[in-house]
């Protein structure tokens, strides 16, 4: 899976890093904020998908003294960044050129360049879209797409496909509002496209930084382990109840497990306790490869 997000990653780099410098070429020489505001959100999405790829790398860090338990969270940290560089960088220079050109008089050029640009972005958009989507397909399994979101924890794969959506998007109204403010001589339309545009980029923003945030912070492993945990606990001798089980993903291959458990008496020796917790932690740890640590507690 992670030498499979990072091909997404890298394919998407490439193409709009490509992509924004004919953007910003086109909105030079046609002057419009349509074609500016796409080249501002390829170049955003270029700085994003680097900032992703190290994030993906920090993330590798091996444990130390600082970080006992790796640096697997970094990965969440710099997704929680792309969505804010998205929101401030992005969305707020598209609002702000959209809007800053209603009132300014531009002289109509001719937009044909443009057409050849958005329709080539949108080729390439399109493949780095279905990768991305490719992936996504054999991540989720039998999940719907909103609900492999909402349960998955490695946030790398939902940022890109949530970029590259609103990229086709932001690049289709670009086409529109170009060809309207073509056709009817009022640059108007173009500057509607660029304000919808920041708006797009906004509402991913806000979308991404959502769906981050609880993997940031500490959100706990899916209901269905969790559950799995307690019934599967029962089945190691000298467990007589099973309590609390909390756990916390510490990055997208690292499961944290707490539990508090009861051991029973009919035991008798410290030895047969020991086997029993030792017995326990194994079981754990082999219903999900994702579990590298339990900690146990007896009362």
């Amino acid at each position: 899976m992670a030498s499979g997000s990072k091909k997404v990653i890298y394919a998407a780099l490439i193409a709009n890093f490509l992509i924004s410098i004919c953007k910003f070429a086109g909105a030079f020489i046609t002057k419009s904020s349509a074609m500016f505001s796409e080249g501002i959100h390829s170049l955003v999405d270029t700085g994003n998908q680097v900032l992703l790829l190290f994030g993906m790398k920090q993330a590798k860090k091996p444990a130390d003294e600082n970080f006992p338990f790796g640096h697997g969270k970094e990965i969440y940290f710099w997704s929680f960044i792309v969505s804010i560089l998205i929101f401030a960088v992005g969305a707020g220079f598209s609002l702000y050129e959209g809007i800053h050109s209603l009132f300014v008089a531009v002289e109509p050029k001719d937009p044909t360049i443009n057409y050849i640009i958005l329709g080539g972005s949108i080729i390439f958009e399109s493949i780095a879209w279905y990768m991305a989507l490719k992936e996504m397909r054999a991540i989720k399994g039998k999940m719907s797409y909103l609900e492999a979101v909402e349960k998955g924890k490695d946030p790398t794969m939902f940022v890109i496909l949530f970029e590259d959506t609103a990229a086709l998007l932001g690049l289709f109204i670009a086409l529109i509002g170009v060809s309207v403010a073509h056709y009817t001589g009022n640059h108007i339309y173009d500057s509607i496209a660029s304000i919808l545009i920041g708006l797009i980029l906004a509402s991913t923003a806000i979308w991404l930084a959502y769906e981050t945030k609880g993997l940031l912070i500490g959100e706990a492993a899916e209901s269905e382990l969790i559950e799995s945990i307690k019934e599967k606990s029962h089945s190691v001798s000298g467990v007589s109840v099973v309590g609390k089980i909390l756990t916390m993903h510490v990055g997208p291959e690292f499961i944290l497990v707490n539990m508090d458990i009861n051991i029973s008496d009919d035991l008798g020796t410290a030895n047969a306790v020991k086997s029993a917790i030792k017995q326990l932690d194994q079981l754990v740890k082999s219903l999900d490869s994702r579990i590298k640590r339990v900690y146990i507690e007896v009362s």
